[in-house]
């Protein structure tokens, strides 16, 4: 019999190259070899009837085409359905499941470092455990045998005990348990080493061929759907409108056409090609990913499965056996996406897949003696955040994406289903999706295949990293340089960001003594990092002196044209139809009232053609200025409520054109003074105004604004006069203790003035009535602005959650997603958090509600009870606490 050990050692002695390039299926070792095969009873290849014609005839048009039958393709198919959508087709190349999801591991873990994940983890468990058998009287095949977490280190449980917090809040039971508990919850795993685990005991896995199977009767059950196999798609129709507005139109197959305004590529690894059918960027990367199959083991029934993420290895139930499977540093491109491949496997490259049986055999001891069974190795679909590609496609209306799931869609399907038939049918989720949203990546980065190939393998190679608050990847750098890089990296010799080396794999050698590698690595920690000192200095220097910030990244549009006051009035909720010069912080809704975005919208009159800083137009002006990592997002939210309004107004970017620097503190009038040419004073420069000014001979336009609570000016310069301006600034200020601060430091500043930050406490699920925003809104005039008529509903009802803030008297580091008690009742949780240095505590800010269900008002809380201590353990496994204490 061929054992785990036997393959270890055969792959420890031929010491193969792994490979980077593979386009074909292939094996690196020699000798015994396990069948490929997947572990499941039932597969959905053995049901076809092995005729190539399409199941069903193609009706000529529907609402909605779904193409891709994998996990995503059926939930979301089921969910529109679900949601009344009266015409649905979705179109399979093959057999449902035939792609990536036929082999997958199925495993569903419902604890992740991210509150808006943990819900979608939450609806998938209850579709798959409760909804479909009840809508349909089968079984799906989901088994609730729990889930383990391993810790090696204080580092990891303090993430589980994170992750336990966060828990609480959604009500997922989940325990810490000492290694002498874990040895009696699984006898067989060997706990030397253990630091402690996280115990979750309803996890479970999925079936996928039960589970989609299911999903499909249930969704043609209610007589909206049709479901096509063997029917691939050549081609998409997109038709510019009227407007030039490009849009979908057709889906075209070997068999016919079918019209229809949208289309859903849930197409897995065959996504990106399915994307340029209709010219649309998806961003993801095909690789090789792998698990083994053991024979029988003694004593493993009804175990729970297995994360140990220092190891980077999953053990996986497998009624009598474990499926082996984990994330390498080293995993196979997969260059060559053949359009035939279904139900297929490829080879199993044991010298790539060897860390993993090291990982599996030093935590279940026994399966060095185990032999295997059979390997699974397919390909999956990986993105450059290790996160999902969701959304309308920026290129084209009508053009949704469900695909670039990392291995996850079967966990992640029924949330993340559910959340894009509401996208379709209304617009936008119901959920704050963005972390998922095709909309996150600038557009120069979407088509970017070095980016998107780097980004991609460092995700997949981390995958199983401990989730630091302050993570920052090594891939993909340089690709977009602010106009002050060069001159500020002049600062920090010898801190220079190398290009990527894959972490060595690929026979690339790794970079030693990385000095920006070693700065960020001490910064990843539960505690105050190092530079806790660093960031105290410049915050301190901005209240007491000024600091300049380089705020280049930030998106800069101007809104133009004949009806842009029109369109400002509808985009914006704050009154911004003021007179040139003046400056209006205000935030953009959806229709539920959500909060888009915040921003700050300038007033601005004509200017010359062609300049970045003035522009020529006819009718009226804005300037939006706007946070660079959601530049794409406010882009395209704006771009498609012009569209779908038809006004007579562009909107332009000029975010690569111009350079951004804002001067903070109350010496910024002092300094500023001596290089602009205007008056600074209150009476000539007041607070939310702008004007165009120079700086050493250098037109420049700057705004009396502030994102950190002290007096100060941001200075908006064309981007080859950045370098000057910013030297006459610095120069102007040594004398004054002027220091160069980072975003760190904006962090805490910011939240010591109680400023929002979007995507942290400020999402497109709260509304400005609780997010203490009201003041944004022009409620007391009686123009109408998207998102009005959910804010005034919202007030009149009253509001049933509000955002907090909270200090602590002890220093104790917070990042957000703690949960916060009250009474012994958890109420609510944390989402932003971090150190005010001139009030010399943690702050930190949640939306709370009421258990009882009642509205929340604005008057002060109560300090909440201690929350629980996590020590607590189920009765069966009481034992152990006599034995390993807590």
């Amino acid at each position: 019999m061929s054992y785990v050990s036997c393959f270890l050692r055969a792959a420890t002695r031929c010491h193969l190259p792994p490979p980077w390039r593979s386009p074909r299926p292939f094996s690196s070792v020699t000798g015994p070899t396990a069948k490929k095969s997947v572990p499941y009873q039932k597969t959905l290849k053995e049901e076809g009837s092995g005729s190539r014609e399409p199941s069903q005839p193609l009706p000529p048009s529907a609402e909605v085409v779904v193409v891709g039958g994998g996990s995503l393709g059926c939930q979301t198919t089921y969910h529109l359905a679900k949601q009344g959508v009266t015409s649905v087709v979705l179109l399979e190349r093959d057999r449902l499941t035939s792609g990536t999801t036929w082999h997958t591991a199925g495993l569903l873990w419902q604890l992740r470092p991210s509150d808006v994940e943990v819900e979608l983890l939450a609806h998938t468990r209850d579709v798959v455990s409760r909804e479909l058998p009840a809508e349909t009287g089968l079984h799906t095949g989901w088994v609730e045998n729990g889930g383990l977490f391993i810790a090696s280190n204080k580092q990891r449980l303090d993430e589980y005990k994170r992750l336990m917090s966060l828990g609480k809040v959604y009500g997922v039971e989940s325990y810490v348990l000492t290694p002498a508990q874990t040895k009696d919850l699984y006898p067989l795993m060997n706990i030397d080493d253990l630091y402690g685990t996280l115990y979750v005991p309803k996890d479970g896995t999925m079936d996928p061929a039960g589970t989609c199977s299911t999903l499909a009767r249930a969704a043609t059950a209610r007589g909206a759907t049709v479901i096509i196999e063997n029917c691939p798609v050549t081609g998409i129709q997109v038709r510019a409108d009227d407007f030039g507005v490009k849009r979908v139109y057709a889906v075209e197959t070997a068999h016919g056409t079918i019209q229809t305004p949208c289309v859903v590529n849930c197409a897995g690894v065959w996504a990106r090609a399915l994307g340029q059918l209709a010219g649309v960027h998806v961003p993801l990367v095909a690789m090789h990913h792998a698990y083994v199959v053991t024979e029988r083991i003694e004593g493993i029934q009804n175990m729970p499965n297995v994360r140990d993420h220092d190891a980077s290895v999953y053990l996986r139930l497998q009624g009598d056996a474990l499926s082996v499977g984990g994330y390498e540093s080293n995993p196979i491109f997969w260059e060559e996406v053949s359009e035939k491949f279904a139900f297929g496997l490829f080879d199993l490259d044991w010298d790539v897949f060897t860390q993993h049986i090291e990982g599996a055999i030093n935590r279940v001891p026994v399966l060095e003696k185990t032999g295997i069974k059979s390997t699974v190795c397919g390909p999956e679909s990986f993105t450059a955040d290790h996160k999902p590609l969701m959304g309308e496609a920026p290129e084209v209306r009508g053009f949704f994406l469900g695909c670039g799931f990392n291995s996850a869609g079967m966990m992640l399907g029924g949330g993340c289903g559910r959340e894009l038939a509401h996208w379709i049918i209304h617009g936008r989720p119901e959920k704050d999706m963005y972390g998922y949203d095709i909309r996150r990546f600038h557009h120069s980065l979407t088509d970017n295949n070095r980016w998107i190939r780097e980004r991609s393998h460092e995700s997949y190679a981390k995958n199983y990293s401990v989730v630091f608050p302050h993570d920052e990847p090594l891939a993909g750098r340089n690709v977009r340089k602010d106009p002050l890089h060069e001159v500020r990296m002049q600062r920090w010799q010898g801190v220079a960001v190398l290009d990527y080396d894959y972490y060595g794999a690929y026979g690339r050698e790794r970079h030693r003594d990385y000095t920006y590698n070693q700065l960020l690595g001490s910064e990843y920690t539960f505690d105050f990092p190092p530079h806790h000192d660093i960031i105290k200095s410049e915050c301190l220097t901005c209240r007491n002196a000024l600091a300049l910030f380089d705020m280049s990244y930030f998106g800069k549009f101007y809104l133009v044209g004949p009806e842009a006051t029109k369109a400002a009035n509808w985009l914006f909720t704050a009154d911004v139809s003021k007179a040139p010069g003046s400056t209006v912080y205000t935030c953009m809704l959806n229709k539920r009232g959500g909060v888009e975005s915040d921003l700050t919208v300038s007033r601005i009159s004509p200017g010359e053609p062609a300049s970045p800083l003035a522009p020529a137009f006819e009718g009226d002006g804005y300037y939006l200025a706007i946070g660079g990592a959601v530049a794409q997002h406010n882009w395209s939210h704006i771009t498609t409520v012009l569209q779908d309004m038809k006004l007579q107004c562009k909107l332009l970017d000029c975010s690569e054109e111009l350079g951004m620097m804002s001067i903070q503190g109350p010496l910024s009038r002092v300094v500023l003074q001596e290089v602009l040419d205007t008056d600074l004073s209150n009476e000539a420069f007041p607070f939310s105004t702008h004007k165009l000014t120079t700086v050493a001979g250098c037109t420049v336009r700057a705004m009396r604004l502030s994102f950190v609570g002290e007096m100060g000016w941001e200075l908006h310069v064309p981007r080859t006069d950045c370098v000057k301006v910013y030297q006459a600034v610095m120069q102007a200020g040594a004398r004054h203790g002027i220091t160069n601060a980072g975003y760190r430091a904006i962090d805490s500043l910011s939240i010591e003035k109680g400023y929002r930050h979007w995507h942290a406490d400020l999402r497109p699920d709260d509304t400005p009535l609780e997010a203490g925003l009201a003041f944004t809104c022009k409620l007391k005039s009686s123009i109408p602005f998207l998102g009005r008529e959910a804010v005034e509903a919202q007030k009149a009802k009253g509001i049933f959650r509000r955002l907090v803030c909270f200090t602590t008297e002890e220093k104790v580091p917070m990042f957000g997603l703690e949960a916060v008690w009250r009474d012994g009742e958890v109420v609510g949780h944390i989402r932003r958090a971090d150190f005010g240095f001139a009030i010399d505590k943690t702050i930190a800010y949640g939306y709370i509600r009421d258990p009882a269900g009642g509205p929340v008002s604005a008057d002060p809380l109560p300090p909440p009870a201690p929350p629980e201590t996590g020590t607590a353990v189920p009765p069966s496994l009481q034992r152990g606490l006599a034995r390993g204490g807590a």
